[in-house]
């Protein structure tokens, strides 16, 4: 039996879905606000709640908070007659399963419950878009915020970012924000398969198309109808492959191999590439037509060097999720090692940024992680970024994380003779925000111009 607790304010909703939940055997609690809801879970846990946003005497985000602090693993789907962008991106960053807005039908919202509580353990640390999510940055912010806005139509989109930064998690994080959250994601990597096979993997074959087909094959566009379809390196896919591609995403219907009849299809694609498609375009390895059709919406993923100050929060979240398995205390990267961390060019992005921590979390003995620990001089450097500074040319043990980006900031515009701009390029962050910087540290304005 499902067990869940429903959480609003106003006794006719908290009694409808009271009685709608009864009606298909589900064990149901109440509760009238945001208090009540944490002494209820206190007393009686159970794997779903699903609450209200805004309430008397708190908020969902509330009632989030709290429950996690219990139970990281209880799944929470939020409800509200007030919807805004912004409050549907925090839900998520909270780690909110799913996000409804009022008037909601039960089927949906029960269609939704039993998807959470079949498919995985939600709200977890270990909930992959959380390594997306784990960032502040300005830049993070406003790419999340553009894509929950783009989720909410069924506009083609296109992710350009290096590897490593985290494309497939923006492109499900998309798809669960989309009205499409209940349908399939299917995602097909296109330097995966040799020409041949990858149209038989995207566009499916009739039984006798070719030797060995002996039954007929549904292909990715079919088996994500109603739903969404991830194109992962898109870049990669032949040139002679392109062309039926264009005429599936124009006339949304999918020719089988070796048959003769159009199938009809309703899919949302995303695409992904680790390079620019124009430049492909450039170079005529990719059609023209094909990229100004896939270039409906363009998302870029900012690589983690233009968002260095992401770095401490995702540290603690990759430590938050691997320690916890491995290990009875918590280690620490000690304030020297962050300094340097904070100087790497991190070619290897975000992924490289998790390897890291597990290896920590694997193989430093004690709880506080100096730099000598790891060898940075073997780490490959890309894009002419000066990478990791020597452990003497950079802040010691001692100060907090805040001095040593004073201080970083402080000699990396002196080194530039105060120029901001040639200082941003040597810290691997965009102007803006070394403009930013120089404000919120109160430095100098007229000195570093």
């Amino acid at each position: 039996m499902n067990h869940v607790l429903v959480v609003d304010d106003e006794a006719p909703m908290r009694a409808a879905l009271e009685a709608h939940f009864r009606n298909d055997g589900w064990d149901v609690k109440t509760a009238y606000g945001a208090g009540d809801a944490l002494a209820k879970f206190r007393q009686t846990p159970c794997p779903l709640v699903v609450t209200d946003m805004r309430m008397p005497d708190g908020d969902g985000l509330g009632v989030l908070r709290g429950i996690r602090q219990m139970a990281p693993e209880v799944a929470v789907i939020f409800l509200t007659a007030f919807a805004t962008v912004p409050e549907a991106v925090r839900a998520i960053q909270e780690g909110a399963c799913d996000y409804l807005v009022k008037p909601v039908s039960f089927p949906q919202l029960k269609q939704a419950a039993e998807r959470i509580l079949a498919s995985r353990k939600p709200a977890s640390p270990d909930s992959a878009g959380n390594d997306l999510l784990a960032g502040k940055s300005s830049a993070l912010s406003a790419l999340i915020e553009r894509a929950c806005r783009v989720a909410r139509t069924d506009t083609d989109v296109l992710i350009e970012a290096e590897s490593g930064t985290g494309k497939e998690l923006l492109a499900r994080l998309i798809h669960q924000s989309s009205g499409r959250r209940t349908r399939p994601l299917v995602a097909v990597n296109c330097a995966a398969f040799p020409e041949t096979l990858l149209e038989s993997e995207l566009f499916g074959h009739a039984r006798g198309a070719f030797t060995g087909a002996l039954v007929a094959k549904p292909g990715k566009f079919e088996l994500a109808h109603t739903g969404t379809l991830l194109l992962d390196e898109i870049g990669e896919m032949p040139l002679m492959l392109q062309p039926k591609l264009l005429r599936t995403l124009q006339e949304r219907e999918v020719d089988r191999l070796g048959d003769t009849k159009p199938m009809r299809v309703d899919v949302r694609v995303i695409a992904t590439t680790n390079q620019p498609l124009f430049r492909l375009v450039e170079q005529g390895k990719f059609r023209a037509d094909l990229y100004y059709r896939l270039n409906v919406v363009p998302l870029s993923l900012p690589p983690l060097r233009e968002r260095r100050e992401d770095i401490p929060a995702l540290i603690d979240h990759f430590l938050d999720r691997y320690a916890s398995r491995s290990r009875s205390a918590r280690p620490q990267f000690s304030p020297g090692l962050l300094a340097r961390l904070m100087l790497h060019h991190w070619p290897g992005n975000i992924r490289e940024l998790e390897n890291l921590v597990r290896r920590a979390v694997a193989l430093h003995p004690g709880e506080a992680i100096a730099p000598e620990f790891f060898d940075f001089a073997a780490a490959p450097q890309t894009g002419g970024a000066a990478g990791i500074a020597p452990a003497a040319s950079g802040p010691g043990d001692g100060f907090s994380l805040r001095e040593m980006e004073r201080k970083l900031l402080e000699s990396t515009l002196e080194a530039h003779g105060g120029n901001r701009t040639r200082a941003a390029r040597a810290l691997g962050i965009c102007p803006r925000t070394m403009r930013n910087k120089v404000r919120e540290y109160g430095l100098p304005p007229r000195r570093y111009s």
